[in-house]
């Protein structure tokens, strides 16, 4: 996975009903653009605007 900053990375719900997640990349910090990534979850209640994340084959790039 590839992924620059301003993309969006798409997590599909795990199950049925379950909502995707949608994330902001602020910062690279793998090498030619892998993970992990510093980013912003749209949905983030928790008053951090920024996680280290670390995807799995269920996202998806979508360049911005």
């Amino acid at each position: 996975m590839q992924a620059e900053v301003g993309d969006m990375l798409i997590v599909r719900g795990h199950k049925v009903g379950d909502p995707e997640r949608r994330a902001k990349v602020l910062e690279v910090r793998g090498s030619a653009g892998g993970p992990p990534y510093i980013v912003a979850w749209e949905d983030d209640r928790s008053g951090s605007n920024e996680h280290l994340f670390f995807p799995g084959s269920d996202v998806k790039v979508i360049r911005e």
